[in-house]
């Protein structure tokens, strides 16, 4: 896939969806960087000049030479969360002039993922932007990365590592005080036994925001119980979902921790005749999400602003090449948690139209 930009720079932006298929190929041209051409089921590179490898100290980038910037997260490109995240990186590219890639495992695999980040590695670029959803599985290679002189900021998940592997910041919401308001929120609407849908095991994200929510019932005398699902069959999950809410304890509330919950939440709902009835609010935003809150089926879903998730390690990166500096001051720069509401939903779907929310 190749986002064009518009007029505003006479440089295209490149947003690149590499799948497993690229690993091979970003490893043979490893040596000779600026003859690259792909062949993948998703995306076209284009070429991208190529240049030293940032050291620990940069010096700014010759304008003659393009800057190479490439994502590795645990985000597929047909996610609509991930895409918003690849429009926002797209965008940067395009207001700086710079070239983007965006790499991700076909599914949530966390060796195939250091693999994609040692390919990366491998093409020398001027800096690299992760995920870190699970900072025991990847830390090793985002280690070999900084070694190696590459400038890493992450992105999403990993708020509660990132220092400790050397990255430069951090941009997304923190995750415990996420789930913690989500509780809040639930329990202010009556919610006493609540289920917490976990959708993608392995992932410490999503851990904490179950944690989170948990302690928050918790300190209200309410209580959650986790319920593992498997993304990839929606339609088990939706079984998994009614037999939580009409046998064992009497759920009257639940959580999903992304849209791919979410979907299947609201039809177990509908199918037991309890949309209304029993609460339901989500991680992150789609346009199912955001109907179903407009339509009073879903209370409210918190938006971490993922556009800005892919927007802005763009900007902070090219300036770090530039002048050295990065924001933070060694916290996590927050894009959130907001919360979208039926009074905020309308104004929020037609932002998501436009694939910026």
């Amino acid at each position: 896939m190749v986002l064009d930009s518009g007029a505003m720079h006479s440089l295209s932006r490149r947003i690149s969806i590499v799948t497993v298929g690229m690993l091979a190929f970003a490893l043979s041209c490893a040596d000779s960087p600026d003859d690259r051409t792909e062949s993948t089921d998703s995306a076209v590179v284009g070429e991208a000049s190529s240049s030293d490898t940032a050291s620990s100290e940069p010096e700014p980038s010759p304008k003659d030479e393009e800057i190479r910037i490439v994502f590795v997260t645990h985000g597929q490109s047909s996610d609509p969360f991930w895409s918003v995240v690849i429009n926002g990186a797209g965008d940067a590219a395009a207001d700086l002039g710079v070239a983007v890639e965006y790499h991700a495992p076909l599914k949530f695999d966390m060796v195939e993922m250091s693999d994609r980040i040692a390919a990366a590695i491998a093409t020398r670029p001027d800096g690299l932007v992760v995920s870190i959803p699970d900072g025991a599985a990847l830390g090793a290679a985002i280690r070999d990365a900084i070694r190696a002189g590459v400038p890493v900021v992450s992105i999403n998940s990993g708020g509660d590592i990132y220092r400790d592997l050397g990255v430069l910041a951090h941009i997304g919401q923190t995750e415990y005080e996420a789930g913690y308001e989500s509780g809040l929120r639930l329990a202010r609407a009556g919610v006493r036994q609540a289920l917490c849908v976990n959708h993608e095991v392995g992932n410490t994200a999503l851990d904490q925001r179950c944690k989170g929510f948990r302690d928050a019932l918790g300190e209200r005398r309410a209580v959650a119980y986790a319920l593992v699902v498997n993304l990839a069959d929606p339609d088990d999950t939706q079984q998994r979902i009614v037999g939580a809410i009409t046998s064992g304890p009497a759920i009257d509330g639940i959580l999903t921790l992304g849209p791919n919950g979410a979907a299947p939440a609201l039809a177990a709902l509908r199918q037991t005749g309890k949309i209304g009835e029993v609460p339901l609010a989500t991680f992150d935003l789609s346009p199912e999400v955001l109907e179903a809150i407009r339509d009073g089926e879903m209370i409210f879903a918190v938006d971490q602003q993922q556009y800005l998730q892919g927007y802005l390690p763009v900007v902070f990166l090219v300036k770090y090449l530039e002048t050295g500096t990065i924001p933070g001051g060694g916290d996590v720069i927050r894009t959130g948690p907001g919360f979208v509401t039926q009074d905020t939903a309308a104004d929020v779907i037609d932002l998501s139209a436009r694939g910026i929310r």
